[in-house]
């Protein structure tokens, strides 16, 4: 990789955590239809769950999530209320009773939960659901407001995967983006989570942050590797201070360029690698003893809303404000406001207000991202035939893929495309080659490294 190639190809593009990517939901998929998507789930089709907790203590200048600010827990609790009252809801619209394999709490801060909380709504999830005896229950967390109290009731929760935020552990860059975590905090909560058997531990890192060095990531690095988390993915930071008006905090001045983003982003790999860890996909790393790095070598890595994932459902169901869901039949999304998410729960009606149906087009090339996100290859002809079609539909976009052959960041032989190791910082801009809603939509993402 040179300055040239990632000029050329660092453009905005999705991350492809779906596709079609968000911003082309739309209100023609209502409450109304996701009644019908969720009649038609079948038995045997597994189930992943998604609860959304849109609340923290305080902002991360960084953040590019739905969340805001509390100091009081009673918002809080009437958010725990009402999602308990959504899980009952849900769960009664389904008229078969598949088994939930995965289950994913994300924010905000879930752990901004009371103990008591958590452990109530997860009563209420195995009553309204088959929850598999060995499904696996992740939970985001944020060192700086966990105890200890927490980590015990997530564990007689049945909690068996704890996600991390770190982000950065260079004082500097924690002050500039409004989240001071020293060390020892982080290390401590990992204490605590071995200790009540959750022994299945990721850290979110992440580059491209204001004032941030190549020195200050391999630090990071190092020290999260000296806490033998499984897992860990290396983000990068995405700066929309025209979306998320809080990250107006962070000085434009202050963040690395295109080039320096690239080098912290591979220095970051370099190090995982050395202290034994394997590059999984864009941006994720993993032990070889953990279930990712298994699932990699069989070819049956997923890509969620979570990012990389070895949850294999077809159907994932969301609860909470803005909580997106996936089925057969396409995406929904829950109203974003707390207010409206509310009033259409206690009102017995699910708070989708947006989303989008899929067709085989849709599916087809929903497939070849994945493949290419995950595996960094895809063979067009057996994606195609799934789907009655052959790879020769493909022909414009090999067309439009020639210019990155020729820069060394893919090649083709066949109809089977792959993305080059040097080329694996550019996979999105690969995979935006098979997105045929790109255009409409390209101003509301990220850069592609």
């Amino acid at each position: 990789m040179d300055r040239t190639l990632l000029e050329r190809y660092d453009k905005r593009v999705p991350r492809y955590t779906s596709y079609p990517t968000a911003p082309h939901f739309h209100p023609g998929i209502n409450a109304e239809t996701y009644t019908r998507w969720l009649a038609a789930v079948e038995k045997d089709t597994p189930l992943s769950l998604y609860f959304h907790v849109p609340f923290c203590r305080e902002m991360c200048w960084y953040c590019g999530c739905h969340t805001k600010v509390v100091r009081r827990y009673e918002p809080v609790g009437e958010y725990a209320t009402t999602m308990a009252d959504e899980v009952t809801l849900i769960g009664g619209m389904l008229e078969a009773r598949p088994p939930v394999t995965h289950m994913h709490w994300g924010g905000g801060t879930p752990t901004i939960l009371s103990a008591d909380d958590l452990e109530h709504l997860m009563a209420k999830i195995r009553a309204g659901f088959n929850v598999a005896a060995d499904a696996e229950i992740a939970v985001e967390m944020d060192p700086r407001t966990v105890t200890e109290n927490h980590v015990r009731a997530l564990a007689r929760a049945g909690v068996n995967r704890a996600s991390l935020g770190v982000q950065d552990f260079n004082e500097q860059v924690q002050k500039a983006i409004n989240r001071v975590q020293p060390y020892a905090m982080t290390e401590q909560v990992v204490e605590w989570l071995r200790a009540a058997g959750i022994k299945a531990i990721n850290f979110d890192l992440m580059y491209g942050l204001p004032y941030q060095t190549v020195d200050d990531v391999i630090r990071t690095v190092d020290l999260a590797a000296q806490m033998r988390p499984d897992r860990v993915a290396v983000f990068g930071y995405a700066h929309v201070p025209w979306m998320k008006t809080h990250q107006k905090m962070i000085p434009d001045e202050s963040l690395p360029d295109a080039w320096q983003r690239f080098e912290q982003a591979e220095a970051a790999a370099k190090r995982l690698a050395e202290r034994g860890y394997r590059r999984i996909g864009l941006d994720h790393y993993a032990l070889e003893t953990d279930s990712m790095t298994e699932v990699l070598d069989k070819g049956r890595l997923r890509r969620n809303f979570q990012g990389y994932t070895t949850d294999e459902a077809r159907a994932l169901i969301g609860f909470g404000a803005s909580s997106i869901g996936a089925l057969p039949q396409g995406y929904v999304q829950n109203a974003v406001p707390l207010r409206a998410w509310g009033e259409a729960v206690r009102n017995g009606h699910p708070a989708v207000d947006k989303g989008i149906a899929v067709n085989d087009d849709d599916r087809l090339r929903r497939d070849i991202i994945e493949r290419l996100m995950c595996d960094l290859e895809v063979d067009l002809s057996v994606e195609a035939a799934r789907y009655g079609k052959s790879a020769n539909e493909f022909s414009g976009e090999i067309e439009m893929l020639k210019p990155m052959i020729a820069d060394g960041i893919a090649t083709i032989d066949g109809d089977r495309i792959s993305i080059t190791e040097p080329g694996r910082p550019l996979m999105r801009a690969v995979c935006a080659l098979f997105d045929t809603y790109l255009d409409s939509g390209v101003g509301r993402h990220s850069q592609a490294v």
